[in-house]
């Protein structure tokens, strides 16, 4: 016999086993290891990416967030790319990761309908964000967004 861990594991693996056959795989279902949260933009991911729109010296300062802005160069095809950051002046780690999730899902709602393609943004918490009316924080990225000259009508 075995412990009750090991019949645990193998009782799953049997299920995944037997769903796999129907569904023709034979991995695990995505749904149990990826993030299900998809996002309409692609994301700046690399500490290079988010130091090239800061040298562009293009951003706006908002009540709720920072806006910066680079403009790649016969990029027109692809989408908008989106970066989030909260410092430690915007609070501890559960204020800083409130703030980011905030900004990114005002960025799902305003991205994709506004922004232009072939630029990069970078979206920095302020010590407001985190208590900023959801309703601000929108009107916030607009404004900013259209401050910049780089609002689209959708």
């Amino acid at each position: 016999m075995g412990s009750a861990a090991g019949w645990r594991q193998r009782r799953v693996a049997e299920c995944w086993r037997a769903g796999a056959r129907e569904a023709g795989s034979a991995s695990p279902p995505d749904r149990l290891f990826r993030n299900t949260m998809r996002t309409a933009y692609d994301r700046l991911t690399r500490r290079a990416e988010f130091q090239r729109v800061t040298r562009a010296r293009r951003s706006v300062a908002a009540p709720g967030l920072v806006l910066q802005v680079y403009t790649r160069r016969g990029d027109t095809l692809t989408g908008a790319r989106v970066g989030l950051t909260a410092s430690r002046k915007v609070g501890n780690a559960v204020r800083r990761n409130r703030a980011r999730r905030r900004l990114r899902a005002v960025a799902q709602i305003v991205i994709p309908r506004h922004a232009m393609p072939g630029h990069d943004y970078v979206m920095i918490a302020r010590r407001g964000t985190a208590e900023r009316p959801y309703s601000a924080l929108v009107a916030d990225l607009e404004s900013a967004l259209k401050r910049l000259n780089v609002w689209r009508n959708e």
